[in-house]
């Protein structure tokens, strides 16, 4: 007999699958050959990629703890700001303030504000690979991840910074076709660095490198990229509506038929709590296909976690 590695029940030798959690404890981040999947379509493709994706965060479900510490520290970020502003008298002095200062708060904020996503990104995106590299990464690992790659998180905020607040200066000069223009630039980054994060941490290079090499990336794998990031935001937004309808029509006939104010009050927090859980997995699941297309990208193979995504052929054409 031996115990699983997740729950630590006894179960055979010769199974891998635990019958009381699942999980599968087979080297479930083991890489198979690019031949060994079915190939699919693009679009369903994408769909099964967000699937498979799924079932890697149903293993791994404190993941979903990354992003919700990215969005609390990104808020206390805007709040500290906000209340630093206002409490030093700026804001009632925004003439006497002078542009320079202006734009070197802006400049401050963007930075705080990319550090801390950064952060618990790369955290998020070091449990994945450890996972699809056989392991079982728990939310200490995610940490440490993080914490070996500092310097590099903060060295490619203060160029997405730069970046950033660059194209805002440059915003602020021109007419309606420049911000146009500008806008397009500004999502051109966006594409260009979407690899940043797996280059760092797996790579560990320095942030102009690491964009370069996120871009050269790009060039092969734009196509998958693009159809599943839309597709898990499309899915997971649709879902999201539909529990939220679910939820908002099940609190208002209660509320109403118990004439409440406390029940009603406890279906908006639940509307709340669904959104927020929504926002956490679409997080989490484009965390984990960006590891998976990183994966095969450069290293030509494919995640035993999506053998049966057709992740082999979401570079047709590109390579």
């Amino acid at each position: 007999m031996k115990r699983c590695p997740k729950c630590r029940s006894l179960m055979p030798e010769d199974v891998h699958l635990c019958i009381r959690c699942g999980f599968d404890s087979k080297p479930a981040g083991a890489l198979v050959a690019p031949s060994d999947a079915p190939k699919l379509g693009r679009i369903r493709g994408g769909w099964r990629l967000m699937s498979e994706s799924f079932r890697v965060l149903m293993l791994d479900k404190e993941l979903l703890l990354f992003p919700l510490l990215s969005g609390i520290a990104s808020f206390l970020v805007l709040a500290s700001f906000i209340g630093g502003i206002w409490a030093s008298g700026l804001a009632e002095r925004e003439a006497a303030m002078g542009e320079a200062t202006a734009w070197l708060l802006l400049f401050a904020y963007y930075f705080a504000n990319y550090f801390v996503i950064v952060l618990f990104n790369t955290a998020l995106v070091g449990c994945a690979m450890i996972r699809f590299r056989g392991g079982d990464p728990t939310f200490a690992d995610g940490m440490r991840v993080a914490r070996e790659n500092l310097g590099r998180i903060a060295a490619w905020a203060l160029l997405a910074a730069t970046v950033g607040t660059i194209l805002r200066i440059i915003e602020e000069r021109v007419g309606f076709i420049g911000k146009i223009v500008i806008a397009l630039l500004g999502a051109a980054w966006t594409v260009a660095t979407y690899f940043v994060v797996p280059v760092l941490v797996v790579e560990k290079l320095g942030p102009v490198d690491a964009a370069k090499r996120s871009a050269a990336i790009i060039r092969k794998a734009w196509g998958e990229s693009l159809v599943s990031k839309a597709g898990i935001g499309l899915v997971v937004t649709l879902l999201t509506i539909g529990a939220t309808v679910v939820v908002a029509a099940g609190f208002g006939f209660l509320a109403v038929k118990a004439a409440s104010l406390t029940v009603a009050m406890i279906g908006a927090l639940a509307l709340v709590g669904v959104i927020v859980l929504g926002a956490l997995i679409g997080s989490a699941l484009n965390s984990i296909v960006l590891c998976a297309l990183y994966l095969y990208a450069t290293e030509g193979r494919v995640p035993e976690a999506f053998a049966g995504a057709g992740l082999q052929h979401a570079f047709a054409g590109k390579g």
